[in-house]
């Protein structure tokens, strides 16, 4: 079964109350909602994980790579600031991508570099909650078309 990690970094807790017009008032939890329903509908499991803490998405990365599995990631405010999560995304060796709910290019500058990006598969930002499930989708899809390359030929 392919498995996928799904996560949040910092202050991705606060989805529903912190600066709606800009997030919009989906909740973290009705979030994690939406994804394991298509998850459901993909067959696959989710891991689904939030910290406002660098090193434990560190480690959840690494575990995710150890695992053979996806990542889904809305690193928050850490992907235009962490080392970390890049090296540990570029180590683990997992399909990633890097997901927004606002589309960070038509905010502020410092916004619109990310980290995370030349070591992911790609990037999904600007539409809500669908950002999260066009990003498992797309890890999804990476996953199974790597399973069958790996798949012995049946001649």
């Amino acid at each position: 079964m392919i498995t996928i990690h799904v996560l949040n970094g910092p202050n991705l807790n606060l989805l529903g109350r912190r600066e709606p017009q800009i997030y919009g008032s989906t909740t973290l939890a009705e979030i994690e909602r939406l994804v394991r329903e298509k998850a459901g509908t993909l067959g696959a499991s989710v891991t689904f994980r939030q910290s406002n803490h660098e090193g434990h998405l560190v480690d959840w990365i690494q575990e995710a790579g150890t695992q053979g599995a996806g990542i889904v990631i809305n690193a928050g405010a850490y992907t235009h600031t962490s080392l970390a999560l890049r090296d540990a995304i570029a180590g683990s060796g997992a399909p990633t991508v890097e997901v927004h709910l606002s589309n960070v290019h038509a905010r502020e500058a410092i916004r619109h570099r990310s980290l995370i990006a030349p070591v992911s598969l790609g990037v999904i930002c600007g539409f809500g909650p669908m950002s999260y499930l066009l990003g498992l989708e797309a890890v999804h899809r990476t996953l199974a078309e790597r399973s069958q390359q790996d798949e012995p030929s049946k001649h």
